[in-house]
């Protein structure tokens, strides 16, 4: 149906419905500009949230990495990243391809709008203008008619009149017939100008608007075409980022599925492992001798069974063993470490080294050839320029090489201590071929140094006999101010340091590997022997470094190992 045909009389129901169309363009453009709003703060908010929970650049992320659900956890963040970068790309895509197009659109359907109802307007108004003059040559001819006939009663009155001269009667004729001549003419105009009113009329109803409102029509019906085409890409936006958003998911569910419980238990062993083996049995010993226990030569000792240090002086002078929250991540051989943790440590630290002597290496042969290059080349440049470069290059291999040996010695001394799985029930019985008077003191490798680190060194089984003839009535020697309060204590044996000791803390002494002592006070079950090498100098030393023979008349001497 024809807008022409049909609505040729409804030109302002037409303008109406016109700029309703145009405001629900416009409203349809907000509606999309807000979606694509939305879209652009939904995907900032995902993406702040995955960078929220990125794990942070710490020593802590490289112990998380170890773990399955750790690291499956950081694959979702990852793509959950890309997940808020589709809906970035759906607000760039409604952007783009709906707002922009219908802007454009907009406008020129306002333009063209304007321009047709301005034809139709000035047809409206012409038409109108017609008529006007239609109405007046329609009103002069019916005045002149009516004059002509006023004039014709008078000539007809005067005519009859006897008392009237020929004279003034030939003026009435004449006047009549002047009359009736206007009222012929002004006949005539208003005849021609009815036919040019009606033909102008016929062309205005049935050619110049109906062709406005065609117009009109197919604006209207192409505005609504591209409202439909913006519909469906509203549509298709989403659509086309949905195999990258599967994508997303799939990863994030392969992800999930990546999760091992047991290699996670597993890496919780190969994280925290110390490498100890568990205590032995306590035995029986009869004649109230002192209990004891065996134990591996790297075995844990539980001190539940020690005694309480005895109230007193000495009491609350329990610093030697307090840790000694250090600060820094220890010594570079990792000593302060349980065997394994320092043996994964040690390989750790070579194979960093290692890679660091590759890239030198690299470096090297990379210079060696631009050397040669150089040399067949001399306009390409100087060989000498690269000597100090290479030279440079060399010392530092020499110093990572170093490092290497050094690191890969103390790996050997740490992997030569460690015990083999047999060696942990060997040692059960140990004790039953000693003499019950001289008792060794290895103590548990758990025992935690004055730094609060770990001792590792593993302890002799052998035991030192020495004849040495203490004298429990020394005086009483200098000592720091921790000791200046204290009596002497008597001398309840001897001991033989197996290893050496710095004793850097306050209240231990050191020690060199062989050096026999004079022990003072023994193991209370925290891992540590009072000893004293002359009347001036005394202190603690680790009961794991020392193996101690006490005498047996030697009063409380009670080892608890």
């Amino acid at each position: 149906m024809s807008w022409g045909s049909e609505l040729w009389d409804q030109f302002d129901n037409l303008e109406k419905h016109t700029q309703w169309g145009i405001e629900f363009v416009e409203k349809y453009t907000k509606f999309v500009k807000e979606r694509s709003e939305i879209e652009i703060s939904y995907a900032k908010q995902i993406r702040n949230l995955s960078k929220k929970y990125q794990p942070k650049k710490n020593s802590r992320e490289d112990e998380e990495s170890k773990y399955t659900f750790c690291r499956a956890f950081l694959s979702t963040l990852n793509e959950l990243n890309d997940y808020a970068g589709q809906h970035e790309v759906i607000a760039e895509n409604l952007t783009s391809q709906i707002i922009a197009d219908l802007s454009r659109h907009l406008q020129e359907l306002k333009a063209e709008r304007k321009s047709h109802f301005h034809d139709g307007r000035k047809a409206q108004q012409h038409i109108e203008s017609s008529w006007k003059q239609l109405e007046t040559c329609k009103r002069k001819f019916e005045r002149d008619c009516k004059e002509a006939d006023r004039a014709q009663q008078y000539f007809e009155k005067m005519d009859a009149d006897i008392n009237v001269t020929k004279a003034d009667v030939e003026k009435a004729r004449q006047q009549a017939q002047m009359r009736h001549q206007m009222a012929a003419d002004s006949k005539g105009d208003y005849s021609s100008y009815l036919q040019k009113f009606n033909q102008e009329q016929n062309e205005h109803y049935y050619t110049v608007i109906p062709n406005i409102f065609q117009k009109l029509q197919d604006m209207e019906e192409k505005r609504i075409e591209r409202i439909g085409v913006c519909m469906k890409t509203f549509a298709d936006v989403d659509r086309q980022v949905l195999p990258i958003v599967g994508k997303c998911l799939d990863g994030m569910t392969k992800a999930s599925e990546s999760i091992e419980p047991k290699a996670d238990s597993k890496q919780v062993v190969e994280s925290y492992k110390s490498g100890f083996e568990p205590p032995g049995d306590v035995e029986f010993q009869d004649y109230g001798q002192a209990m004891k226990r065996t134990v591996s030569e790297t075995s844990l000792s539980d001190s539940r069974e020690g005694k309480e240090r005895p109230t007193g002086k000495t009491k609350g002078k329990l610093w030697p063993f307090i840790k000694n929250k250090s600060k820094g991540s220890g010594p570079e051989d990792f000593s302060h470490l349980p065997p394994e943790q320092r043996r994964k440590k040690l390989q750790g630290k070579i194979d960093e080294l290692n890679k660091d002597i590759q890239k030198e290496m690299d470096q090297r042969d990379a210079l060696t050839k631009m050397k040669d290059v150089y040399v067949k080349n001399p306009q390409m440049g100087d060989p000498a320029s690269v000597d100090p470069r290479l030279s440079e290059i060399g010392q530092n291999i020499e110093k990572l090489q170093f490092e290497v040996q050094k690191f890969e010695g103390w790996l050997a001394e740490v992997e030569e201590r460690m015990p083999s799985k047999s060696d942990s029930h060997r040692r059960s019985g140990i004790y039953e071929t000693q003499n019950s008077t001289a008792v060794s003191n290895n103590c548990a490798q758990d025992r935690e140094s004055p730094d609060g680190s770990y001792t590792e060194e593993q302890n002799s089984e052998t035991q030192v006999k020495a004849n040495l003839n203490p004298n429990p009535t020394s005086s009483t020697p200098e000592f720091d101010d921790e000791f200046d309060d204290e009596e002497t204590l008597p001398t309840i044996g001897t001991c033989k340091a197996l290893y050496p000791f710095d004793g850097k803390n306050e209240g231990t002494i050191s020690v060199a590997e062989g050096e026999l002592l004079y022990v003072i006070e023994e193991d209370k079950g925290d891992g540590w022997t009072r000893v004293r090498r002359n009347e001036d100098e005394e202190g603690y030393v680790p009961t794991s470094y020392v193996e101690v023979i006490l005498e047996t008349n030697a009063k409380g001497a009670m080892t608890y190992i």
